[in-house]
């Protein structure tokens, strides 16, 4: 059983919510609700939860901002919220679960059931710890870490040490420049626009590469990049013209 809390300011979101936890998510015990950011806070500490569910947007006090109030993250988080670019984008980067309104059951219950295997090995929660990190508007962008999941684990990645991207049907290789190569289960076109950001370009359809390690540009064979690694990358007849503009060429 889980202990947790929802955190939202709208009150017919937290009764649509504590209902649909109730009838679809027996593995959830909800210990209490908040209107928030001040409330959650007084819970959360008083309460210890193992999984909040919170609204990004909030007045006041967002769901981010009450976060960034805390002292420590011992529970998991899936944010429960209206679209939100430039939130939803930092929530993806950090690898955390969000479920957008109106809440869709089959999107909540698998949400619901990461937490469940997660909780058995519970600790320190770095994936929030990361997107805490991300939110502050004083951290260097340099110091972002992406969080890149594999099979087995997640990996937390300074985005200055990845060289490139390629991809691989449903997955994608991160090359970095320690020479270790990282397998991510997600395709490359999610983490083009989760990279943009940095400093990295879609050159062609199976590869995106960081602006900062790319050696030269080759014109020959129809244009390819050479990389810090010594990697050849070939830049696709769609993306030329986008990639000379991106590198002053």
């Amino acid at each position: 059983m889980l202990t947790a809390l929802i955190i939202d300011d709208e009150q017919n979101n937290l009764d649509n919510l504590q209902a649909i936890l109730s009838e679809h998510c027996p593995e959830v015990f909800i210990a209490g609700t908040a209107s928030n950011g001040k409330e959650g806070m007084a819970l959360i500490r008083n309460i210890q939860p193992d999984l909040i569910f919170l609204d990004i947007q909030m007045p006041r006090m967002n769901g981010f901002e009450m976060l960034m109030s805390l002292d420590k993250y011992n529970f998991e988080i899936i944010f429960v919220t209206a679209f939100d670019q430039y939130g939803i984008q930092a929530v993806k980067f950090a690898a955390i679960d969000y479920i957008l309104k109106p809440v869709n059951i089959h999107e909540l219950k698998d949400a619901v059931q990461k937490v469940v295997l997660r909780n058995a090995l519970k600790s320190q929660n770095l994936r929030l710890e990361n997107l805490i990190q991300i939110m502050e508007k004083n951290k260097p962008r340099d110091d972002h870490r992406i969080a890149l999941a594999s099979v087995k684990e997640v990996r937390f990645v300074p985005t200055d040490q990845i060289i490139r991207c390629v991809s691989s049907n449903n997955y994608t290789t991160f090359y970095l420049l320690s020479s270790e190569q990282i397998v991510a289960s997600k395709p490359i076109f999610e983490y083009e626009g989760l990279l943009a950001d940095y400093g990295f370009i879609r050159c062609h359809q199976s590869h995106l590469v960081n602006r900062k390690y790319i050696k030269s540009y080759v014109k020959e064979m129809g244009g390819y990049l050479i990389t810090d690694d010594g990697a050849e990358i070939p830049v696709s007849r769609q993306k030329k013209e986008y990639v000379k503009a991106t590198l002053a060429l």
